[in-house]
């Protein structure tokens, strides 16, 4: 990465009157008013109107957050437009992370889909509702890999992939740009948190990161390079350092990566406070000097602290900071704005109101919702339930009636009176037959007090089938809520254990922002299915897939680990020089009393837990068996810069049609840096009806076969390469081929 503070070339041809227009401006705007431009402010106590309008009159504010009245945005904007000093209009921002009014299931949730088209339809959704009451910008999509799930925020991730996160986060971006920013129903889109945020130490949110640079270019940056490829209007900072430089002060990753190598001309904001902070970390010694490195680093835009306004004056009087660096960033801002289409009408997203849940927001949340539950586990194919014989069906549990509960994390604007609850839903699906019988057993996820689970199992003991619905309620997960215990919480654990108890069958409905450690109770249950936190229409979705109304087709977008312990577990790790196998371990149980001091196993394992992963990547069951067979190659040697395509016929052995997930990993057996054992390249879902086969072919270009080395950048080493194609990382359908030069 290189090093300037000098302002970066423009690279791309603008309109020459739009242009015009944002020189006459600069040329207009005094120094102060341009640092108007770079500060993002909230609105505080009272009404925004008085908070905020003095500021906005005299220039002194470019943009705004966390204002979604559509009354008090037009008026804002009136100001803006009308009364300050160059009638800039405001950008104005709202964290619009999985939906506005109808909220679709958490990232997490919709990684699970596997399914691009899915994700970019709600995120279009959630931008038409939003626009509908004035917001023009969203701080999402959150890109971040995470490989621990302890962090909070690994519900707004795509999980632990880099490739399944590339995909994702493109297809989420080009949804809430649809039609182009200057669309009255597009909000500009935010690639966050720009780097390595997800890599925080014990998952502690904020925490520091140790991330080499092989690491950091080769898992944390390229959803960010896809993100900027799908035309991104906007980047936010980390709130966390890298190699002991904070993002938000980190020049060569921001002018030098970002823009110079990427050729990124959106803006750069900074996360909440991150500017101050830097103070906090240690890095700057006072607020002055923390506004001077962040504009010197390309911060354009200072989220909800004022530093820039306080201090950028007296910095650029100083000589400190050049009024050019001002400049480019001012014009990186203005040119957002005409971008949006704001100075050609600055209402062009207001409404009298806002455009609540509607149909066509309600499907693709329920395709979503339905497309992202994992069925984990089907002993004796318990599921789908049958209501042929008018079952009694027990729904048990805390989150059984949590319309808000299921919406999960960062929903300041769902309405949780929209959300169709699991109880509800299963009520509604026997209406015409069959009986409902229910009890919350304890009144939260969080609680301790097990009186009612006593209760509780008197009541399910009168059912032919229980469904416990567990997991955690959204305040769990999220920013700032990271857990160190990651079973279920309070005394559902004991709840488990009292249905199973009663010799039913047990199906467990988890809804959760994060994977748990389920290997207290997996044992206990028949059957699984993880739900994440599902949205609006996540009953519906679960109550389909219970009654088998909808086979499930959800894919583990993260590994679920055993234990804490094990954290972090990842599919693609290294295979290190003593990988584990099961004749190489030796547990804690099988250890001889006094025995000998030797290296047991001589292997990378824990002692106490299995060494495998609870459930793998990509894993995920049907209500039907998929069977892979006879793969082919297109060819057995290519060169760089072509392709190999790969064949393969996907059998439903089953009874009934569903959906597949079919993945394609390669690996890279020898290389002049160790490469992980495997990684995701390519993936399809595929409808396949019962008792029918299907060739499915995926195309590999050399690129994909590339990996960053220090020092050379982007290669691509000759040599044999592996790949496997199944239904999950641990795919056993397995061929070679070579890559040569020449």
């Amino acid at each position: 990465m290189t090093t300037t503070s000098q302002p970066a070339t423009n690279k791309s041809a603008k309109p020459t009157d739009q242009n015009d227009t944002i020189e006459r401006l600069l040329a207009a705007m005094s120094l102060e008013e341009k640092i108007g431009q770079m500060s993002l402010a909230q609105p505080g106590e009272g009404p925004p109107e008085k908070t905020l309008g003095p500021l906005i009159r005299s220039g002194k504010i470019g943009a705004i957050i966390n204002v979604v009245d559509p009354q008090t945005i037009r008026e804002l904007q009136r100001m803006a437009s009308e009364e300050s000093p160059h009638g800039i209009p405001l950008l104005v921002g709202r964290d619009v992370i999985h939906g506005f009014k109808t909220v679709m299931p958490i990232p997490l949730g919709q990684a699970a889909t596997w399914n691009p088209q899915v994700i970019q339809e709600g995120a279009a959704r959630a931008a038409e509702e939003a626009a509908s009451v004035g917001i023009n910008w969203t701080y999402a999509p959150m890109m971040d890999i995470a490989r621990d799930p302890r962090w909070g925020r690994i519900a707004e991730s795509f999980g632990e992939d880099v490739y399944l996160s590339c995909e994702l986060a493109a297809a989420m971006v080009k949804g809430f740009q649809t039609g182009g920013l200057d669309s009255p129903t597009s909000v500009a889109a935010c690639a966050k948190h720009f780097v390595g945020y997800g890599a925080a130490e014990s998952g502690r949110d904020y925490a520091t990161t140790n991330i080499s640079e092989h690491e950091l270019h080769n898992v944390y940056l390229p959803p960010f390079k896809a993100a900027v490829e799908a035309g991104v209007a906007s980047v936010m900072t980390s709130f966390s350092d890298l190699d002991g430089i904070p993002a938000t002060a980190h020049e060569s990753l921001l002018r030098g990566l970002l823009r110079e190598q990427w050729s990124f001309e959106g803006i750069v904001v900074s996360d909440w406070h991150s500017i101050p902070e830097l103070c906090t970390h240690g890095f700057s010694g006072d607020e002055a000097d923390a506004a001077i490195q962040s504009v010197r680093a390309g911060v354009d835009l200072e989220m909800a602290s004022e530093t820039y306004n306080a201090n950028l004056p007296e910095a650029v009087a100083s000589g400190a900071v050049s009024e050019a660096l001002i400049d480019e960033s001012v014009r990186r801002l203005l040119q957002l704005k005409m971008d949006l289409g704001l100075f050609a009408d600055p209402y062009l997203r207001s409404t009298d109101q806002a455009t609540g849940p509607q149909g066509e927001a309600k499907e693709t949340c329920y395709q979503a919702a339905v497309e992202s539950l994992v069925l984990l586990k089907n002993d004796n194919k318990t599921l789908p339930l049958s209501n042929d014989r008018k079952p009694k069906v027990a729904v048990i549990g805390p989150l059984a009636e949590a319309g808000y509960e299921q919406l999960g994390t960062w929903i300041f604007d769902g309405d949780p009176s929209q959300s169709i609850s699991a109880l509800a839903a299963i009520r509604d699906h026997l209406k015409d037959g069959g009986e409902v019988l229910y009890d919350r057993a304890l009144e939260t996820s969080r609680s301790r007090d097990s009186e009612g689970i006593e209760r509780a199992g008197q009541l399910a003991s009168q059912a032919d089938v229980i469904v416990l619905c567990l997991g955690e309620e959204s305040i769990l997960s999220g920013e700032a809520h990271s857990r160190a215990n990651i079973d279920l919480p309070g005394a559902q654990v004991e709840l488990v254990h009292k249905m199973r108890e009663l010799g039913k069958p047990v199906v467990a409905v988890i809804m959760a922002g994060r994977p748990l450690t389920l290997s207290n109770v997996i044992d206990q249950l028949d059957a699984v299915i993880y739900a994440w936190h599902p949205g609006t229409m996540g009953g519906t979705a679960i109550a389909d897939v219970l009654f088998g109304q909808v086979a499930p087709s959800g894919k583990l977008p993260v590994t679920f680990p055993r234990a804490v312990g094990q954290i972090p577990i990842y599919y693609n790790a290294k295979n290190t020089g003593k990988p584990p196998t099961p004749e190489l371990v030796t547990y804690i149980d099988d250890i001889p009393v006094e025995a000998p001091q030797t290296s047991l196993g001589m292997s990378a394992f824990h002692l106490d837990v299995d060494h495998r992963p609870l459930f793998v990547f990509g894993h995920g069951l049907s209500y039907t068996e998929f069977s892979y067979q006879n793969m082919t190659l297109s060819r057995s040697v290519i060169h760089p810069g072509e392709s190999i395509d790969i064949r393969v016929d996907l059998a439903n052995i089953g009874d009934r049609d569903a959906t597949e997930i079919a993945q394609l990993y390669v690996r890279d057996p020898v290389a002049s840096l160790t490469r992980p054992v495997r990684e995701l390249k390519g993936f399809q879902r595929i409808q396949v009806a019962a008792g029918s086969t299907q060739t499915i072919e995926f195309r590999l270009h050399t690129d994909a076969l590339k990996f960053y080395k220090q020092g050379q950048g982007w290669i691509i080493e000759p040599g044999l390469f592996e790949i496997w194609v199944g239904g999950d990382s641990n795919a056993s359908l397995h061929a070679t081929f070579e890559v040569v030069d020449g």
